[in-house]
């Protein structure tokens, strides 16, 4: 990405970012590209993680493109592999591939419930698990998920994925007290946040302009959707060397959704 003369905050770093192809996780690639790191983007679909390394090659940044599926071991390993093989080093893991299905427990079928709980939480697992061992052999390392708000609110009709994202939230403050003080893991709660997945889900509602009017009311502050580019400035801060104290967080970056919780 273009230089500037102020020192990049993650200059001579190398990260792996899930779900990069689109939303927050994009959002972040480009932003961390932008401040000096290598990045290898993961996503379930090839052709979105091929667009974000495009955008990050035409501004001058260094990245490469990895189709993977975070359910699974092998693909979880690949993208390690395949990080280390392009950049010689790993220096941070941001887990943030996500989704979510609405639902009450006993409405939700069983399928539907493995796919929200692998994908936002045993995915935060394999990513982390092949990881690991790569930071603790340079006995450094950064670790950030990508949690919820509704990890730490209950919502209405959200089971699965308020459970998930609850469990994202404990397990970020599990990892960060088994691997410190070398590795330090951290996760992200956004409040909602303009992402394709969320405009997916309004135009599929009965009046899409009165559920964003109900989104908006959420983040009730600030009364509007947060930028997914406001998101990853928050995943940046945990990623560099300003948040050097700051381990087994859960930053809330919610525009006031949570202000009286």
């Amino acid at each position: 990405m273009a230089v500037d003369s102020k020192k990049l905050r993650l200059e001579g770093r190398a990260a792996l970012i899930t779900g990069a192809g689109s939303g927050i996780g994009r959002a972040a690639s480009l932003l961390f590209a932008s401040e000096g790191a290598e990045v290898a983007c993961a996503d379930l679909i090839p052709e979105a993680a091929e667009e974000t390394v495009a955008k990050i090659r035409s501004e001058g940044g260094k990245a490469v493109s990895i189709q993977a599926d975070v359910r699974l071991s092998k693909d979880a390993e690949r993208m390690v592999s395949t990080a280390m093989e392009a950049f010689r080093h790993l220096d941070i893991l941001f887990n943030n591939a996500g989704t979510g299905i609405r639902g009450m427990v006993h409405e939700l079928e069983e399928e539907q419930w493995d796919t929200v709980i692998d994908i936002n939480l045993k995915g935060v697992y394999q990513c982390s698990k092949a990881a690991i061992p790569i930071f603790l052999e340079q006995n450094s390392g950064n670790i950030i998920n990508t949690a919820s708000t509704f990890g730490l609110l209950a919502s209405p009709r959200y089971a699965a994925y308020c459970a998930s994202k609850g469990g994202v939230i404990m397990l970020t403050k599990q990892m960060a007290l088994d691997y410190g003080p070398d590795i330090r893991v951290n996760c992200i709660c956004p409040g909602a946040t303009d992402t394709p997945r969320l405009r997916r889900n309004m135009s599929a509602r009965p009046d899409p302009v009165a559920y964003e009017q109900q989104l908006f009311a959420l983040n009730r502050a600030a009364g509007r959707l947060a930028d997914p580019k406001e998101i990853a400035y928050a995943a940046l801060f945990l990623a560099s060397d300003e948040s050097s104290f700051v381990t087994g967080s859960a930053l809330v970056v919610d525009g006031g959704q949570t202000i009286d919780a």
